[in-house]
């Protein structure tokens, strides 16, 4: 059993809850609002999850989730995630997060500004370019034709080789894109974001995704 930290209780954070602790994980979730108003999620995932803060859900986690708004990146605790491979749900948004020009000329990717404020963490990308609602209802046995595939990136292979056994056990492929230099493939608007697709489809809309937008 692994504990997940997740730091993020929206969409993604509480889907990837449910789809964890349904694979008899435990969950220490966190939002920017206080352990308090998480009690009606808390009561709906059971007895496997506990609020908690940022803080807190960054140390207790073996593996950290972080899925908030992209403006609130560099609030994500630092020293406590040392040495831990951390998931970054992340996706920009410029309408909500304001812009990032480093973001905006293709100088720099969502996971990496991620990797950068956790020096000492191993950060792969997971969990951002499908619904929500997806993750923890998709999914489907290993082998099944037509299998749902999701991207995953990271300097770190065993953070890569992490997301993908999570991934087959959530019941989707992986396709390894490579370093998070290369993770802004599956960013917003490109070819890759948002659809449904098997191994080789997200294999090939990576392939043709352009760098900016």
């Amino acid at each position: 059993m692994t504990t997940f930290g997740i730091i993020g209780s929206g969409n993604i954070g509480s889907n990837v809850a449910k789809a964890v602790i349904a694979r008899g994980h435990s969950v220490v979730i966190a939002n920017s609002r206080g352990p308090a108003s998480l009690a009606d999620l808390i009561a709906d995932l059971g007895p496997s999850a506990r609020a908690a803060t940022a803080e807190e859900a960054a140390a207790a986690g073996d593996v950290v989730l972080v899925a908030v708004p992209l403006r609130a990146y560099r609030e994500v605790p630092v020293a406590p995630l040392a040495d831990k491979i951390v998931l970054d749900a992340n996706n920009y948004y410029f309408e909500r997060d304001g812009h990032f020009p480093e973001l905006d000329a293709g100088e720099a990717t969502t996971s990496g500004l991620l990797q950068t404020h956790l020096p000492e963490s191993k950060v792969a990308k997971a969990f951002n370019h499908l619904g929500a609602d997806a993750i923890p209802t998709d999914g489907s046995p290993t082998g099944t034709p037509n299998r749902r595939a999701l991207a995953t990136a990271s300097d770190s292979p065993e953070a890569a080789d992490f997301v993908t056994t999570l991934y087959d056990e959530l019941g989707f492929d992986t396709v390894n894109i490579g370093p998070l230099s290369e993770s802004w493939r599956v960013e917003r608007d490109r070819p890759a974001y948002g659809i449904r697709q098997n191994r080789e489809e997200l294999a090939a809309n990576l392939a043709k995704a352009p760098r900016t937008i």
